[in-house]
């Protein structure tokens, strides 16, 4: 009785490690890939650390000066949603720095024309762009930045921290830093118009695939950079159980792309342990 309590103990906590509770929190690094045209084979990578983008990096943002988003506008008036005017639900993601996407790109390479950019977080949750929106951006759109600082707080509506992660609580997270050219307040507000004026009409985020949001580019513990060759050819909006989490080197060996186990994990395997030879010394 006292083996088969155990193993049925150890079963469980087995089944929790690898079927596992991936962590989603605040990420300090990120990796970089370069991935060949086979959307498989990683042709070359490199992790840095925000202390090492900081020191290595332009910086961009001033940690004083609020970035915005807008999220969907709620009308049946599909021209409304748009929001040409920037009038309603702008999404302050604080007075954030960070380093911008394009340098990010160039420690393994950089973009081509061709190419798309896949920026996950740890959670799974990706968003896709192509080179214009990578490289070439315009002052209504501003330069896609990953931020890992935060100087002030959202004014309204989400908080995410102040400072470096984890105190950034939300970081690293994405932002575009656009500038105040089309906001009548004279904000930094990367909104629904300029979106339609700035990506491509197969790369524009809709809420519930209906309703236009900027919001939805902002990726919050960002832990992966990919660069495919050629475009990705993948699925779309994919939920990330269907992602692909191990690339292939160019020795056609698998590189581990997992999320880690959680602290959540760890500590229900170790108290599950515990608690299995406390149960056989009752026995």
């Amino acid at each position: 009785m006292k083996i088969l309590r155990f193993f049925a103990i150890f079963l469980a906590i087995t089944f929790a490690m690898t079927t596992g509770f991936a962590y989603a929190g605040p990420t300090t690094e990120v990796t970089v890939y370069s991935v060949s045209s086979d959307g498989e084979t990683v042709l070359e990578q490199k992790t840095v650390d925000y202390l090492w983008m900081e020191s290595n990096l332009p910086v961009m943002g001033d940690g004083v000066t609020h970035y915005y988003h807008q999220g969907p506008v709620f009308s049946d008036d599909k021209e409304e949603q748009w929001d040409v005017n920037e009038t309603r639900n702008f999404k302050d993601r604080g007075a954030v720095k960070g380093t911008n996407v394009a340098d990010l790109c160039d420690l393994v390479g950089g973009m081509s024309e061709s190419d798309d950019v896949m920026v996950r977080a740890n959670d799974g949750y990706n968003v896709l762009f192509d080179y214009e929106n990578i490289c070439e951006p315009s002052p209504r759109q501003g330069p896609l930045v990953l931020c890992w600082y935060n100087g002030e707080d959202a004014e309204s509506g989400e908080k995410q921290g102040v400072g470096y992660p984890p105190e950034f609580f939300a970081g690293m997270r994405l932002a575009f830093l656009a500038d105040n050219s089309t906001n009548p307040q004279g904000l930094h507000v990367f909104g629904n118009t300029d979106m339609r004026e700035s990506f491509p009409a197969e790369k524009i985020h809709l809420f519930d695939n209906l309703y236009p949001s900027t919001s939805g580019y902002t990726v919050k513990w960002v832990d992966e950079i990919r660069v495919y060759k050629g475009g990705y050819k993948g699925e779309t909006n994919a939920p990330s159980k269907s992602l692909s989490n191990d690339l292939k080197n160019e020795n056609n060996e698998k590189t581990d792309m997992s999320a880690p186990l959680s602290p959540l994990t760890i500590i229900f395997a170790i108290t599950g342990f515990v608690l299995s030879v406390h149960l056989i010394r009752r026995e």
